[in-house]
């Protein structure tokens, strides 16, 4: 079964960058849409960033907008997310989610998507 696996989390001081990976071993992701989401403790599991399953719709929260860029290299089966200007308030785990048949910003905002990756930590900190 199809399992995205994240890597790149990590510590990082605010203002610095991360960039975060997801890729799928013995699968190809190229059917489908991608989202990173995060969840902070105590806080609902949100959408950060959501990407077409050919790379050409994106979609950004609000509160990333301008800072991240989601992108994907079907040579690699990867999809990243560059994270820079890194604020306290990005700490979290994020996780890599497929999704397919909907939007994506309707997968960022509704959550809806067909599989979860394990999640990657990052944390933001002085």
């Amino acid at each position: 079964q199809l399992q995205p696996v994240e890597s790149g989390g990590g510590l990082v001081q605010p203002g610095r960058s991360l960039r975060l990976s997801c890729t799928a071993p013995g699968y190809t992701l190229d059917w489908y849409a991608i989202g990173w989401f995060r969840q902070a403790p105590g806080k609902v599991r949100e959408g950060v960033s959501c990407i077409s399953s050919q790379g050409i719709v994106t979609y950004y929260s609000d509160s990333v907008k301008g800072r991240f860029n989601i992108s994907r290299d079907s040579a690699k089966n990867t999809i990243y997310l560059q994270m820079d200007s890194l604020e306290l308030d990005d700490t979290g785990v994020y996780y890599c989610a497929t999704g397919f048949g909907i939007s994506v910003r309707d997968m960022c905002e509704t959550r809806q998507v067909t599989t979860w990756g394990r999640g990657t930590q990052v944390t933001v900190a002085a």
